[in-house]
């Protein structure tokens, strides 16, 4: 019998809590579903977005092709969400996270233990969709009319824009994940922890735009985690962004960072 199930604390807690992690991750079957469903709704959202979109002659067209490619990762970023939030608030609900706690007094050292088993295959996931995504761009933007003779080069990632927005896309998915689990350790409530991450993704996009005041329009556009977040997306008209790329993601991370922080200690301060 093991020591997750005796609820005896287990030796050299830091390698055994990842394991035990991994080992539930892996085996809770929506896991690879979810997974499979970042990557097909954000390859399939940014190919509609890909072909939706032309080039004509004596009229105006979208100057970023690489930021449209990646148009998927706007929904995309909603299952790698759910995804993390399940990760701990489904063993609340089923009341396993006591025996995970009797077992691993360590809460802190539990969180950090989810945090990396759940970064690792978002990561993996996100390399696919962003990649899959980013080919789509190549192959179909030529023939819409996005040519290098009207000013759009075939996209690469040995250009280092457009290998900085596909890292850091991949990147954004991840923090992403660290800020739905941080809030899920925080609410214990799996329908609660989605509503909150979802609202807090979408809901300042939103504000920003009914915002009349363009100063303050701007202000909400840098301090949203996915407004601020997705403009590490951008290869052109850098200095009309109202943050910069790898700033815009410093944002991101320290929102989730803070999430974090915040579930840790409701985590040691609260009962299981």
């Amino acid at each position: 019998m093991s020591a997750l199930e005796t609820g005896r604390p287990i030796r050299r807690p830091g390698l055994n809590t990842l394991r035990a992690e991994w080992t539930k991750l892996r085996t809770v079957p929506g896991t690879p579903w979810l997974l499979a469903a970042t990557i097909v709704l954000t390859v399939a959202v940014s190919t509609a977005a890909i072909a939706g979109t032309r080039c004509q002659v004596g009229a105006p067209c979208p100057a970023d092709t690489t930021k449209l490619s990646l148009t998927g990762v706007d929904f995309g970023q909603a299952v790698v969400a759910i995804l993390a939030v399940l990760g701990i608030s489904s063993e609340y609900s089923t009341g396993m996270i006591r025996a995970t706690f009797a077992a691993m007094p360590r809460r802190a050292a539990v969180l950090a233990a989810k945090a990396c088993v759940t970064t690792g295959p978002v990561l993996a996931a996100g390399v696919i969709a962003v990649a899959a995504s980013l080919l789509a761009g190549r192959l179909i933007l030529p023939g819409h009319g996005f040519t290098a003779a009207r000013g759009f080069p075939l996209m690469s990632l040995s250009d280092g824009a457009v290998l900085r927005a596909a890292a850091g896309s991949v990147l954004y998915l991840a923090l992403i994940g660290l800020l739905s689990l941080g809030i899920a350790a925080a609410v214990r409530d799996s329908a609660v922890a989605i509503g909150l991450v979802l609202g807090l993704l979408y809901l300042f996009p939103i504000v920003a735009s009914l915002a009349v005041n363009p100063h303050w329009q701007r202000h909400l556009e840098q301090i949203g985690p996915m407004t601020a977040g997705l403009e590490i997306e951008a290869t052109t008209g850098l200095h009309s962004l109202p943050i910069s790329p790898w700033a815009g993601l410093g944002v991101l991370a320290a929102w989730a960072a803070a999430a974090l922080l915040i579930g840790g200690l409701l985590l040691r301060l609260r009962d299981a």
